[in-house]
């Protein structure tokens, strides 16, 4: 059984938050569409927001604002803002994300990138990933409009899983979001959480306060190891 294995058939990340720190972009952006429209952002707004889908941001802000701003509006108006910070301003990797990420490659552990983030946003950082990294970093990319229901609803961690050829249950997920360890936990998969402003509440999860130091072999254990205490 893959459960006694010493190593995930694959590990999936998240992006925002997770691999890279770009809540402060997502910040910037979304206090600047929601002064346009003459309202206020908060500290509360954006961790309620966090881990998206971007319909569920758009909607949040439109009804923040009120009439005559409508979601859709309020979608294309946010996305064009984070595109121009994320192409001028590239985001800073998490602490130990590269390495964990490079330790994957180098244990030829199948990796899939599983974001909320739609496609335009996610080439941004992609390529100061690939740059980085040297190479390409994932085996799998799902983006939030590459699927019908986007988190906490399970299909994105469930259409990696599948891309790659694996079961969920064998799949590492690290996230950083209470939205995204919900689509994990939902979809099946082992989750390792590492929080970033907003607390995990679901013990079902192994929180970690970084990445720094540690190998996918390792949380793989330590997950599972939570998972049956909590079982």
């Amino acid at each position: 059984m893959r459960e006694r294995s010493n190593a995930p058939a694959a590990v999936l990340v998240d992006l925002d938050g997770t691999l890279v720190d770009s809540e402060p972009v997502w910040w910037e952006a979304q206090s600047e569409v929601m002064s346009s429209w003459g309202s206020s952002w908060s500290t509360p707004d954006h961790t309620y927001c966090l881990g998206g889908p971007l319909e569920r941001v758009s909607g949040y802000m439109a009804d923040r604002i009120g009439a005559p701003a409508r979601a859709e509006d309020v979608g294309r108006q946010l996305l064009t803002a984070v595109e121009m910070r994320m192409r001028s301003q590239p985001p800073r990797w998490q602490p130990g994300a590269e390495d964990f990420l490079r330790a994957c490659r180098r244990s030829a552990i199948p990796t899939g990138l599983v974001t909320a983030a739609w496609q335009m946003l996610v080439e941004a950082s992609l390529e100061r990933i690939l740059h980085d990294i040297g190479g390409e970093p994932f085996d799998v990319v799902v983006t939030g409009d590459s699927v019908s229901a986007g988190k906490p609803h399970p299909e994105p961690y469930q259409a990696a899983a599948r891309a790659i050829g694996v079961l969920t249950q064998d799949c590492l997920v690290v996230e950083d979001s209470p939205t995204g360890v919900q689509s994990a936990l939902t979809a099946g998969c082992v989750v390792v959480a590492v929080p970033q402003g907003a607390r995990i509440a679901d013990a079902n999860a192994l929180v970690v306060d970084t990445l720094e130091g540690r190998q996918p072999q390792e949380l793989w254990l330590d997950a599972q190891r939570h998972r049956h205490l909590e079982a």
